[in-house]
């Protein structure tokens, strides 16, 4: 494929394209940094600090246990004669060189950001084991599971101020053009599954353009658009380093971040990082709804708590899944699924009218006619009668009696059917 092919699909694709890190500041030393060197020309988007400190503020973190192993244990002296070596020996696909900012990027997550690696390194066993499955069914380096190290932090409800989200940091657009659903009640960008599914895709189709996977990363952060133009202002170079100065300021730490991230998560250990231990459930089970629930009749019946169940199902919106439209996956823990299955009657009339029954499906619309009642407004309405209903409890509604009912109707008895039409004069 010629570059002006290249061109053309890369502009085509931006229209749609991921942008999560579109806003940056610059790292700049400080007395309170634990002694990190840090290149003061290196910009780091905002996001990417948010999502870390917003991560401890989750659910999940305040439930789970953090480790005690680290205190004081932050190895200081490490050359980069080291660093080279330990990258050079992570069984990668895609190649991680060393440099200062690299190097830059490893302290940071190391250093100032330990406590926010403890807790990614124990969610990682929930989410990784998903995006290796996935990334080796499609053939794709298993070491790009670190993104969504970079993008959410592993945060399923990351929201970027530019609007994407997810683990992944879908912009709308793009979710859509890769088959995700968003609307008022459901956001399938935050669906793990759905979303990794979503995201290989995108990232097959972006190699497929460039066939180097610095660039394809580069590309998922700033857009194909970017990095074509980056590539044209240095001369035709199809590689990341050699375009780096021509990238936007963000995405020139996007690839070194990327490298870092796989870096801090694979050698934790060396950095005397521990795994927190977070309680997320191992083992769930899936199941499809066809009727309107809410997560709080589910939370109720079954005795689960109810952030539980928005963490394992973080893409309905308004905790609502509306399975009377179409059918819709639950996530639950396994030990979870057989009950709501033998309760799901008692979760489905669970409060239902006050929960989920709450917007009308028809609307009587009072009708007006030239006729005038003696001594009333000349008011005339139109009720249609429902199911259950009766004379008795129409008239208490218009504040008449049966008796004018009947007369206003020529009715012989009190007997009425529903569908048919009463005239009532006010």
């Amino acid at each position: 494929m010629n570059f002006k092919n290249i061109f053309t699909i890369g502009t085509m694709l931006l229209l749609n394209i991921t942008v999560a890190f579109s806003q940056g500041r610059t790292i700049n030393p400080s007395a309170n940094d634990n002694k990190v060197v840090v290149d003061s020309s290196i910009t780091v988007p905002l996001d990417f600090d948010n999502t870390l400190d917003n991560l401890l503020n989750s659910w999940i973190v305040k439930y789970s246990e953090s480790s005690n192993c680290i205190t004081g244990e932050v190895p200081l002296d490490l050359t980069d004669s080291i660093y080279k070596v330990r990258l050079s020996k992570m069984p990668n696909v895609m190649e991680m060189p060393f440099n200062n900012i690299v190097r830059s990027f490893i302290e940071l997550y190391t250093v100032r950001k330990r406590r926010q690696m403890e807790y990614m390194m124990g969610m990682s066993d929930y989410y990784f084991p998903l995006f290796e499955q996935v990334l080796n069914a499609n053939n794709l380096p298993l070491e790009l599971k670190y993104l969504p190290i970079i993008e959410s932090a592993l945060n399923t409800t990351a929201v970027s101020r530019m609007g994407a989200g997810g683990l992944w940091q879908f912009m709308v657009a793009t979710g859509k053009m890769y088959g995700l659903e968003v609307n008022s009640l459901v956001d399938e960008r935050l669906d793990p599954i759905k979303a990794t599914h979503a995201a290989v895709r995108f990232l097959k189709d972006l190699y497929s353009i460039y066939g180097d996977w610095h660039l394809v990363i580069a590309a998922y952060n700033c857009g194909p658009g970017n990095v074509n133009k980056a590539i044209r202002r240095s001369g035709g170079k199809r590689d990341y380093w050699a375009i780096y100065p021509h990238l936007p300021a963000e995405t020139r730490g996007y690839v070194p971040v990327f490298i870092a991230a796989n870096y801090s998560m694979y050698y934790a250990a060396h950095h005397n990082i521990c795994k927190a231990t977070v309680k997320m459930p191992k083992l769930t089970d899936t199941i499809m709804v066809n009727e309107r629930i809410h997560f709080e009749q589910i939370s109720n019946i079954l005795n689960i708590p109810i952030e539980e169940i928005r963490l394992l199902n973080p893409q309905y919106r308004k905790d609502i899944i509306p399975g009377n439209i179409k059918s819709y996956s639950l996530c639950l823990p396994l030990h979870c699924a057989t009950n709501f299955i033998d309760k799901y009657n008692d979760i489905v009339v669970y409060k239902a009218d006050s929960l989920v029954n709450t917007r009308r499906s028809e609307i009587e619309i009072a009708q007006t006619s030239a006729a005038k009642s003696p001594g009333g407004s000349g008011q005339v309405i139109y009720h249609t009668i429902k199911q259950g209903q009766t004379l008795s409890s129409i008239a208490s509604r218009y504040g008449v009696s049966v008796d004018k009912i009947k007369k206003w109707n020529n009715l012989h008895t009190s007997k009425i059917q529903p569908g048919k039409r009463l005239k009532i004069l006010k």
